[in-house]
C-alpha cells in the first residue's frame, strides 16, 4: 500500500470489440489515491491500474468506428482502469473520439468533468436564487463550482485546504472560497444562519462528511459525490436528516450512461472554450516518475492541483 513504480510490461492483446490505445497523458484521480494509500488491493496490481483517466491514440482497432490514428478519451470503470500503462486494450464503448481543436492534455480533463456533469444531470435541480456550498476543491469540486454557477446558483461557497485550489475556484466563479477549517462558520455567516440550499461533498472523507449535514438548510439537497475512504461506516444522524427534511443523492457510474453523453458534453465544453482547464494542469511528470507524481498528488506539494503523467 502506498507504493507505485514504473516497470516494463507486455503489450496487452486486443479482443473483438476492443481497441489498443497508446496513452499520451493520464491523470491521477482522488479515487486512485484512495486505491493506493487507503485500501489494500491484491498485490501486485495489474499493469496500469488504478488509473482510469487518459487520452491517447488508437494503434490497433477491432471495434467498428475506430481506426488507427484516432485520438480518444478513455473512460473505463475505475476497477478496470489500466490508464497508467503506455498501451491499454479496452472496449470501444469506453472510448470517445476527440476533436483536434484543443490540446490533448486539456481534453484529458473531460473525464473528471464528465462525471460531475453526469451527477448533476441525474438529479436536475432548480438552482436559481439558491446558495450552494461545495466541500473540497479538487478537480471534481472545482467543476461542481463552475457548473453550479453556470446553472444560476445565487452564490457558490467553497472550501479546501489548498490556497492554490481556492484561487482556481475563484476563477471559476466561486463567491466565497475559504480554508476548510473555517467553512462551517463562514457558510452560516454568509447565509444568515440558514445554511445552503444545496451542499456538495466532493471529498469523501469521514472528517468532511458530517459537515455536509451541518451546512444544509432545512429542506436542502445534498450530493454525496466523494468516494468513501473504505467500506467502514460514516457518522450520520438520521434523526437530524429526517427532522430537517433533507434530501441526499449519491451518484457515480457515468461510464454506464447510454452514449456517454455527459463525457461528450464535457469534451465539447473544453474544446469550445466554455471552461478554461489550463490552470488546473499544475504538474505533468513523465511515467518514470509515477511514484513521485502519486506522492505529490496525495500530499499536494508544490501547490499541486491536478497531477498528470506524460508518456
Amino acid at each position: 500500500m502506498g507504493r507505485v513504480v514504473c516497470e516494463d510490461a507486455p503489450v496487452p492483446p486486443v479482443a473483438d470489440g476492443e481497441v489498443l490505445v497508446r496513452t499520451a497523458y493520464a491523470s491521477i484521480c482522488g479515487s486512485d489515491l484512495h486505491a493506493v494509500f487507503l485500501s489494500e488491493p491484491p498485490r501486485p496490481s495489474p499493469a496500469g491500474h488504478p488509473g482510469h483517466e487518459s487520452v491517447g491514440e488508437v494503434v490497433e482497432s477491432r471495434c467498428p468506428g475506430f481506426e488507427p490514428g484516432d485520438q480518444v478519451l478513455t473512460v473505463p470503470h475505475a476497477v478496470a482502469g489500466r490508464c497508467l500503462a503506455e498501451f491499454q486494450a479496452l472496449p470501444g464503448a469506453a472510448c470517445i473520439k476527440l476533436p483536434a481543436t484543443a490540446p490533448l492534455s486539456h481534453l484529458l480533463m473531460a473525464q473528471q468533468l464528465g462525471t460531475v456533469i453526469y451527477a448533476l444531470r441525474s438529479h436536475p435541480l432548480d438552482l436559481i436564487g439558491t446558495d450552494a456550498a461545495v466541500i473540497g476543491q479538487g478537480s471534481a469540486g472545482a467543476f461542481f463550482t463552475f457548473l453550479l454557477k453556470r446553472a444560476g446558483a445565487a452564490r457558490v461557497l467553497v472550501s479546501d485546504k489548498s490556497p492554490a485550489r481556492l484561487a482556481y475556484s475563484r476563477r471559476l466563479g466561486a463567491d466565497l472560497a475559504v480554508d476548510a477549517g473555517d467553512f462551517g462558520p463562514a457558510v452560516l455567516a454568509a447565509t444568515g444562519g440558514r445554511g445552503a440550499g444545496l451542499v456538495v461533498e466532493a471529498v469523501g472523507s469521514r472528517e468532511a462528511f458530517p459537515l455536509s449535514l451541518e451546512l444544509a438548510a432545512t429542506g436542502a439537497t445534498i450530493i454525496w459525490f466523494g468516494l468513501p475512504e473504505d467500506a467502514g461506516g460514516y457518522p450520520f444522524s438520521f434523526d437530524e436528516f429526517f427532522r430537517r427534511r433533507l434530501t441526499a443523492h449519491a451518484r457515480f457510474g457515468a461510464q454506464d450512461e447510454p452514449g456517454l453523453e455527459s463525457f461528450r458534453y464535457a469534451v465539447r465544453m473544453i474544446s469550445g472554450g466554455a471552461i478554461d482547464v489550463a490552470p488546473l494542469l499544475s504538474h505533468t511528470l513523465p511515467i518514470e516518475r509515477v511514484g513521485e507524481a502519486f506522492g505529490m498528488a496525495h500530499d499536494r506539494t508544490d501547490n499541486a492541483l491536478k497531477v498528470s503523467i506524460k508518456f
